[in-house]
């Protein structure tokens, strides 16, 4: 039958079904481009030999994320180990992982643990791992709570020389030992590609003086690594 008044009848439902689902997904691959290629050219614009971008949640981006430069190369492309022993007046000493069940479970790619102390007798741990598995990574508070010690969370922004960097800390008590425990996750770039892996900075200290001291001690220590951040 011709058309009346030369007016092309409706397309069916099931013709027009199609063209929006592919319209729709057109839109969707258009943003997803947008936002790599923004996440992308702001990394770059960063700049800097050790630059990373620091979070404080490995999961997904919380809005303390920010561009962090180091002072030392912190990607996974680079020994870990090379880590200075000697940053500041910190004397660090490598400590063997007496756990071998935790290298199982977590199978890091890379593994730093070590002791840190200054003249004046104060110390803090060290741990820095290293991995393209999402396995390799958990809250401390975790570990702590499945050993029976009570926790308490909150953030913590340290000042570097330029900038501030925020980080998670980690309260952890039980019976006479009390923990705190500073840290975060770096990555190469905005994207999170899983080929560029995450490396979690992660700072202990026993808590010998208040709160307030012990804290300002691991932050001390944290930025003997990095001195700026932010764009």
């Amino acid at each position: 039958m011709s058309d009346i008044a030369g007016v092309a009848p409706a397309q069916p439902q099931s013709t027009r079904r199609p063209l929006v689902i592919l319209a729709l997904l057109m839109l969707a691959l258009l943003a997803v481009g947008a936002i790599y290629a923004r996440d992308w050219s702001r990394t770059r614009a960063a700049g800097g030999e050790h630059t990373f971008v620091a979070d404080i949640d490995r999961w997904r981006r919380t809005q303390r994320e920010t561009t962090i430069q180091a002072n030392y190369d912190f990607s996974l492309n680079s020994d870990l180990q090379a880590l200075p022993l000697q940053v500041g007046e910190w004397q660090g000493a490598d400590i063997p992982q007496t756990n071998v069940e935790v290298l199982i479970l977590l199978e890091p790619e890379q593994y730093v643990y070590r002791r840190y102390a200054r003249p004046d007798g104060k110390y803090v741990w060290l741990s820095v791992i290293g991995s393209r598995q999402a396995k390799s990574f958990h809250s401390p508070q975790i570990c702590y709570n499945a050993d029976g010690w009570g926790t308490e969370m909150a953030s913590e922004q340290i000042e570097l020389a330029d900038g501030s960097v925020y980080a998670l800390r980690l309260l952890a008590q039980k019976e006479q030992w009390q923990h705190v425990v500073l840290y975060f996750f770096l990555y190469p770039n905005y994207t999170r590609d899983t080929e560029g892996g995450t490396v979690l900075f992660k700072v202990t200290a026993p808590l010998e003086d208040s709160l307030e001291e012990t804290v300002e001690l691991q932050k001390s220590f944290v930025r003997e690594f990095f001195h700026s951040a932010g764009l």
